[in-house]
C-alpha cells in the first residue's frame, strides 16, 4: 500500500499556512498522539509554500541525534561547521548561516517531533524563532518531555501550541475512499472510524489487515467491511507497545472492561480491588465516562479491547462472562441495556438455559436493528425451547436478513402450533410478509384476506387486515388498501401496531396524491407511538419512513430529508445491519442529492444502496432506477442503461407503488441518450397513469420533467367529455388547486412561463427554485431564460448568463436537454479565443499568439458576441462560465 493522498484536515491547514506566510511571525505547534497525522500535516503544510518567497527547511528529529550536539538540524546546517568556536560562538554562527542561505528570504523552519531535539538544535530553534523574518512550526508528541528551551516557544509567545485533534467522521470516509480507490459504505466506514478513534496510523492498519484478510468486499463499486477483525503483528505491536506490561490486578481489570465495557464503576470495584482500577486510570488503559448519573468504565482506546479481547483463552472468557452476567443480576437488571447484554453474556459463557431470556432479548435487539445480533439470539431460544414465539420472531429477522427461505422452513415446522387465534394472526402475517416481499409471491394477499376471515378475534383480524391493507396498496388496488386501513382504525381491539399500519398505508396514499400535510400528521401520530409499537412490530419503521420519505420527495422538503438522515433510525439501521431500512434512507438520500444538482453525491450514494439492497427484493429496483437516474443527469448513458436494466430486471409486481420513481429514471435516460422523443412518450404514459389513479402528487413531478425537456405545450392526459386532452402548462396550473404546499405552483410558474417564451420569468422562477434549494431546477430554467433571450437579443443577456453561471457552481456535473439544448456552440478556435478576450487579453496579443491578424480576431469575437447574445468583452465572461465545454460539461466542480 502506497502513500495516500492527503485529504481533509483543511482548516489546519489552512492554519498552517497562515502561520508560515503571515507577517507577525509568530510559528505554530500541533501537538498529538502518535499516528494521528501531525508529521503529514506539517509536510503538507510546508511543501505548499512557494520557495521563491520564502526558505523553507524540514527537519525530522528521532532518538537517533536526541544526543548528538546539533542533530535534529543536521539536515539544515551547513556542514562545513567552523572548529574552535564556543557553545554561544556556534549557536551564533548556525543563525548567520541559515539567514544567509535565505538570501533575503523570510525564513520558515519546520521540525518534526520537535520533542526529540538535542539541547543545542533546541536552543538553536529558539533563537531563530526571536529574529526578524523567521517563523518556527512543528509537531509535538503528547505525554512526552520537552526540552526547556522548545516549550519556551510557546510560553514566550512565539509561537501558538494548538491540540491536533482526531480525524472527523467525514474526513475519515474521504480518507478511507482515498485509500481504496471508492467509496466506503457509511456502516463500514463509521466502524472503522470507530475502532481507529480518528488515528490516521491506526486506520490505515486496520484496512491492511482486512484487506490481507479478504474482508473488505467491493459492490458496485461501493467496498463494504465484514466486521471481522484479525489484526496484523504491526498492529498488534503498536498496542503492545501502548499497553505496556501488566500486572494480573490491573490485567483482571483490563480483561473485565474489554468483555463487558461499558460497565458501571461501582460494578467493576466490587470485582476487582479498587487500587487496581485507579492504577489501570493512571496509565491510560481505562476511561471513566460519566453517563445519565452513572459513572461508565470504558478502555481508553477501541483497539486494546481488540486485543485483550483476542488474547485472553477461551476458558478465562467464558468464566468472566458468567461472572458479568451474575455481577448485573445480582445488583438487578436497572438499566434498559442490561437484559440483552446478561442474554448476551450468558450466551457467550454456555450458561444460558432461559429461553424466555434469550426471546426478550432478542426482541429488544430486533427493537434496536441490530438484525444479526437478534437472530443469533433468536435462534438459541428456539435451541433452549423457545417454540413458536421464538421461531415466529426468527423468520421475521431472517426475512430482514435476506433469508426468505430459512424463514419460511421455520415458520412451517411451528404451523401444527397455531393453537390460538393470536398465533395464527401473527404465523399469518409473519409469513405473508415473508412470501410477499421475500418470495415475491402476490397470492399472498388473497391468502391472507380468505384467512383472516376465519379468525373470530377483532384485534387478530385487525392484525392481518393491515398488512394486507399496506400489500393492496403497493399493488396499487388503491380503494380496497384504504377501505381495509379504515376499518382497521375503526376496530377499538386493534394494536396499536396495527393501527400504526394502516395509518402508514393511508398516508402513503395521501402522500402520492398530494396531500401532504394530512400524511405528515399522520406519520407524525405513529412516530409519537413509536415507543408502544416497536416490541411488537419494530420493522413499522420501514412502512413509516416509506410513507414520510416519499411524502417530502415528492414536496421537494430537502431540509425534511435531511432530518430523516440524521434521525436516530438512520444510524441504528446502518450500525445494525439493517439493510432495508439503511438502503431506503440511501435512496432517499440520492433523490435529495439530484435535487440540489450534487449528481456525484447521488451517483454515489445510490450505488451505496444498490450495495446494500444487492441481496433484497424489495427496494432494489428503487436503489438501481435512481443510480440511472443520477447516471444520466451526468451524461453517463452507458451506466445509466445498465442500471435502468437492474432495475426492471429486478422490478417487483406487488410493488407498483414505486413505478413511477421507476418510469421518471427511464425517461432521464432515454433524454441522456438524446432519444428526447422516446423520454416524452415515456412521461407521457406515466403521466396518464399517474392521472388515472388519482396519484397526483407524484403526476406534478412527471409533468415538470416534460417542461424541463421543453415540452410544456404538449397535450397530456385522457380526452374529457367538455374537449380535449390538456396541455402540460395546462394541467399543471389546475394540480395546483390539488397539491399541497409551494412547489406546485412554482413548477406551473415554470411551464408558463416556457410556454411564453419568458426569459424575465423563468428567471424569476429560476431564483425561486434556488431559494428551495432545488439547485437543479433552478439551473435548467436559469439555462431556459438565457436561451430565450439570446433569441431575442435581450439587454438582460448579461446578466442572466452571469446568473446562470453562479447557480451551476451549486451543482456538480450536469449534463441535462435543458442545459444543452439550444446552446451555441462555439469552434475550438473561437473558444480559445473568448476565453483569453474574457480575460482582458488584447486582440493584438490574443493575434500574436495564434499567428492571425488583429481583424480576424475581432471577426471570431463577433461571431462569438452573436452566437452567445452578448454585446461585447465585458458581459463575455460570464456568458461562458453559463456554456457547456465541447463534451457538454459546463464550467463547475465535479464531485464525483
Amino acid at each position: 500500500m502506497g502513500p495516500w493522498r492527503f485529504v481533509g484536515r483543511t482548516d489546519e491547514l489552512n492554519r498552517l499556512v497562515a502561520a508560515a506566510s503571515g507577517t507577525s511571525g509568530r510559528g505554530l505547534i500541533f501537538s498529538g498522539t502518535a499516528g494521528i497525522g501531525k508529521s503529514r500535516l506539517l509536510r503538507e503544510g510546508v511543501e505548499s509554500l512557494p520557495t521563491d518567497k520564502y526558505a523553507v527547511w524540514f527537519a525530522s528529529a528521532n532518538i537517533a541525534t536526541a544526543g548528538l550536539p546539533f542533530g535534529g538540524l543536521v539536515q539544515v546546517l551547513p556542514a562545513d561547521q567552523p572548529a574552535g568556536l564556543s557553545p554561544a560562538g556556534i549557536l551564533r554562527w548556525a543563525v548567520d548561516a541559515l539567514h544567509q542561505q535565505a538570501a533575503g528570504r523570510p525564513i520558515v523552519l519546520a521540525i518534526d517531533d520537535v520533542h526529540l531535539l538535542d539541547p543545542s538544535s533546541a536552543a538553536l530553534v529558539y533563537l531563530i524563532a526571536r529574529t526578524d523574518d523567521a517563523t518556527v512550526l512543528g509537531t509535538v508528541r503528547n505525554g512526552e518531555q520537552v526540552p526547556l528551551p522548545v516549550r519556551a516557544l510557546w510560553t514566550d509567545d512565539l509561537v501558538e501550541y494548538a491540540e491536533l485533534q482526531p480525524l472527523s467522521r467525514p474526513d475519515t470516509e474521504a480518507l478511507l475512499g482515498e485509500i481504496l480507490g471508492g467509496s466506503v459504505d457509511k456502516s463500514s466506514a463509521d466502524r472503522l472510524w470507530r475502532l481507529s478513534a480518528g488515528n490516521a496510523l491506526l486506520l490505515r492498519e486496520l484496512v491492511m489487515a482486512a484487506q490481507i484478510g479478504s474482508e473488505l468486499t467491493q459492490t458496485y463499486g461501493v467496498w463494504r467491511w465484514t466486521g471481522r477483525l484479525e489484526l496484523a503483528p504491526s498492529l498488534n505491536d503498536l498496542i503492545d507497545a501502548r499497553i505496556g506490561q501488566l500486572d494480573h490486578g490491573v490485567q483482571a481489570v483490563v480483561e473485565l472492561v474489554a468483555l463487558g465495557e461499558p460497565i458501571g464503576l461501582d460494578l467493576i470495584t466490587r470485582a476487582t480491588r479498587q487500587q487496581d482500577v485507579e492504577l489501570a486510570e493512571e496509565r491510560g488503559l481505562i476511561a471513566i465516562v460519566p453517563h445519565d448519573r452513572r459513572n461508565n468504565v470504558r478502555l481508553a482506546h477501541p483497539l486494546y479491547g481488540e486485543v485483550v479481547r483476542s488474547r485472553c483463552p477461551v476458558s478465562r472468557t467464558r468464566r468472566l462472562k458468567a461472572e458479568l452476567a451474575e455481577l448485573i443480576e445480582s445488583v438487578g437488571a436497572r438499566r434498559r441495556d442490561d437484559l440483552l447484554r446478561v442474554a448476551v453474556w450468558r450466551l457467550d459463557s454456555g450458561t444460558a438455559q432461559q429461553p424466555s431470556l434469550l426471546l426478550a432479548a432478542a426482541a429488544q435487539a430486533f427493537g434496536r436493528y441490530d438484525v444479526p445480533l437478534a437472530a443469533r439470539l433468536a435462534r438459541a431460544a428456539m435451541d433452549t425451547g423457545g417454540g413458536f414465539d421464538a421461531a415466529e420472531l426468527l423468520a421475521t429477522i431472517l426475512m430482514f436478513s435476506d433469508q426468505p427461505d430459512e424463514a419460511i422452513r421455520v415458520l412451517d415446522a411451528v404451523a401444527n402450533q397455531c393453537t390460538t387465534g393470536a398465533r395464527r394472526a401473527r404465523w399469518l402475517t409473519a409469513r405473508g410478509m415473508v412470501t410477499y416481499w421475500g418470495l415475491r409471491q402476490e397470492s399472498t394477499v388473497e391468502e391472507i384476506s380468505k384467512a383472516a376471515e376465519e379468525l373470530p378475534d377483532p384485534a387478530d383480524r385487525a392484525r392481518v387486515r393491515a398488512f394486507e391493507a399496506i400489500m393492496r396498496l403497493q399493488r396499487l388496488e388503491t380503494t380496497e388498501a384504504v377501505r381495509l386501513g379504515r376499518a382497521v382504525l375503526d376496530r377499538p381491539a386493534a394494536t396499536v401496531a396495527a393501527c400504526g399500519l394502516a395509518r402508514c398505508t393511508i398516508a402513503h396514499l395521501h402522500a402520492a396524491q398530494g396531500h401532504f400535510e394530512l400524511s405528515a400528521r399522520a406519520v407524525a401520530g405513529v412516530a409519537a407511538e413509536a415507543a408502544q409499537w416497536r416490541g411488537d412490530m419494530p420493522y413499522l419503521q420501514l412502512a413509516l419512513e416509506l410513507a414520510r420519505g416519499t411524502g417530502l420527495a415528492l414536496a421537494g422538503n430537502l431540509a425534511g430529508i435531511d432530518a430523516i438522515i440524521a434521525d436516530e433510525f438512520a444510524d441504528l439501521a446502518d450500525a445494525g445491519d439493517f439493510r432495508l431500512g439503511s438502503g431506503y434512507l440511501s435512496i432517499l438520500r440520492a433523490q435529495a442529492a439530484r435535487l440540489r444538482g450534487q449528481t456525484g453525491d447521488a451517483l454515489r450514494t445510490s450505488l451505496s444502496a444498490c450495495a446494500v439492497l444487492a441481496n433484497s427484493a424489495v427496494y432494489t429496483s428503487l436503489a438501481q432506477a435512481e443510480r440511472a437516474h443520477a447516471a444520466a443527469l451526468r451524461g453517463d448513458v452507458a451506466q445509466a442503461e445498465a442500471a435502468m436494466a437492474e432495475s426492471d430486471a429486478a422490478r417487483m409486481p406487488g410493488m407498483k407503488v414505486l413505478d413511477p420513481w421507476l418510469e421518471q429514471a427511464r425517461a432521464a435516460t432515454q433524454a441522456a441518450a438524446g432519444d428526447v422523443p422516446a423520454a416524452a412518450e415515456t412521461l407521457r404514459i406515466l403521466v396518464g397513469r399517474l392521472w388515472a389513479d388519482g396519484f397526483a402528487g407524484h403526476e406534478v413531478l412527471a409533468l415538470y420533467d416534460l417542461v424541463r425537456l421543453d415540452l410544456a405545450e404538449i397535450e397530456v392526459g385522457p380526452a374529457g367529455p367538455d374537449g380535449p386532452r390538456l396541455s402540460v402548462a395546462r394541467r399543471l396550473a389546475m394540480l395546483t388547486e390539488v397539491v399541497d404546499g409551494q412547489l406546485p405552483s412554482l413548477l406551473a410558474r415554470h411551464a408558463r412561463a416556457a410556454a411564453r417564451g419568458s426569459g424575465a420569468e423563468l428567471l424569476a422562477v429560476a431564483d425561486e427554485f434556488a431559494a428551495a434549494d432545488l439547485h437543479l431546477y433552478a439551473a435548467e430554467a436559469a439555462a431556459m431564460a438565457v436561451a430565450r433571450m439570446r433569441d431575442e437579443r435581450a439587454s438582460a443577456t448579461g446578466p442572466a448568463n452571469l446568473r446562470l453561471g453562479e447557480l451551476l457552481q451549486h451543482c456538480d456535473l450536469v449534463r441535462t436537454p435543458a442545459l444543452s439544448s439550444r446552446q451555441p456552440v462555439l469552434t475550438d478556435r473561437e473558444r480559445e479565443i473568448a476565453v483569453l478576450a474574457a480575460g482582458g487579453t488584447s486582440s493584438r496579443s490574443i493575434a500574436e499568439r495564434f499567428y492571425l491578424s488583429p481583424r480576424t480576431v475581432e471577426n471570431h469575437l463577433q461571431r462569438v458576441y452573436s452566437k452567445l447574445g452578448v454585446s461585447g468583452r465585458g458581459e463575455l465572461w460570464a456568458a461562458l462560465r453559463a456554456l457547456p465545454d465541447q463534451d457538454g460539461r459546463s464550467g463547475r466542480r465535479d464531485n464525483a
